[in-house]
C-alpha cells in the first residue's frame, strides 16, 4: 500500500490537471498507487476513445503528476476497454 501522503499529493495533482481533460470532453478516475509507486487511472469520455489517449496519459498526465509527486515512477491506464457512455463516470 502506498504512503497516504503520496496518495493525497497524487489526488491533488489529478484535481489540478482534470480541467484540461474535461475541456476536451474527457476525464480520469484515480484507482490506486501500487507498491512500485505507479499511479493507476481509468480514462473516461472522449479520453477513453481518443487515439491520442496514450500520448495524453504519458506526456500530459504522467509528466504533471511526476512533477508534483517525484516519488511516482509511472502512470498507467487500467481501463484498456473503457465504457464510452458519459453516464459511466461517477467521480472518485
Amino acid at each position: 500500500m502506498a504512503d497516504l501522503d503520496i496518495v493525497d499529493r497524487v489526488m491533488e495533482a489529478i484535481e489540478m490537471f482534470r480541467p484540461q481533460l474535461q475541456a476536451d470532453g474527457g476525464d480520469m478516475e484515480f484507482v490506486s498507487v501500487d507498491e512500485q509507486n505507479r499511479v493507476h487511472l481509468n480514462l473516461h469520455g472522449a479520453c477513453g476513445s481518443c487515439p491520442m489517449a496514450t500520448m495524453t496519459l504519458k506526456f500530459g498526465v504522467e509528466q504533471y503528476i511526476k512533477d508534483a509527486v517525484p516519488e511516482i515512477t509511472e502512470v498507467v491506464q487500467d481501463n484498456q476497454n473503457p465504457d464510452m457512455s458519459a453516464d459511466y463516470y461517477e467521480g472518485f
